[in-house]
């Protein structure tokens, strides 16, 4: 039995430590916001942060938590309305939507440590999140609308 912290709350996770993270999140605590593309780290859907870096949780192992802080899409804003969300929607960015969660987590992990992205840090930090719909020029635009939007 291990506890760890997801989205600001204590959970009991009774599964072996070297269950991946995305597992540990999707089939035994029932959050499913994080998402399986392929198991080895290439596509980005199943990014969450773990202390605020943007990690891929899919060859990330239990016991590799600890005592970190975990947070998935389900805990980015509790309603839906963090700026990155906000101009996601606003500029229309998901097709068929798998990709978002991890779309998002890596674009709000990229704000948090540039807030004022170029298009070259976009795609640097980017890098390695796959949309199979092809919807890149809008996500590198609602990057460049968050970052407006969470200066005011």
């Amino acid at each position: 039995m291990a506890t760890i912290n997801v989205n600001g709350q204590p959970k009991d996770v009774n599964a072996d430590p070297t269950m991946p993270l995305l597992w540990v999140l999707r089939d035994v605590l029932g959050m499913t916001g994080t998402k399986f593309g392929c198991g080895m780290a290439q596509c980005g859907a199943c990014t969450v942060h773990i202390d605020g870096v943007a990690t891929r949780s899919c060859v990330t192992p239990l016991s590799a938590v600890g005592d970190k802080k975990v947070t998935t899409i389900e805990g980015l804003s509790p309603d839906g309305m963090h700026a990155v969300q906000q101009a996601w929607v606003e500029l229309q960015v998901p097709q068929c939507g798998y990709c978002q969660s991890g779309q998002i987590m890596s674009a709000v992990a990229l704000l948090e440590a540039k807030p004022a992205p170029t298009d070259a840090d976009i795609d640097t930090a980017m890098n390695g999140n796959i949309c199979r719909c092809g919807t890149y020029q809008r996500i590198r635009a609602a990057i460049h609308r968050a970052a407006e939007m969470k200066k005011g």
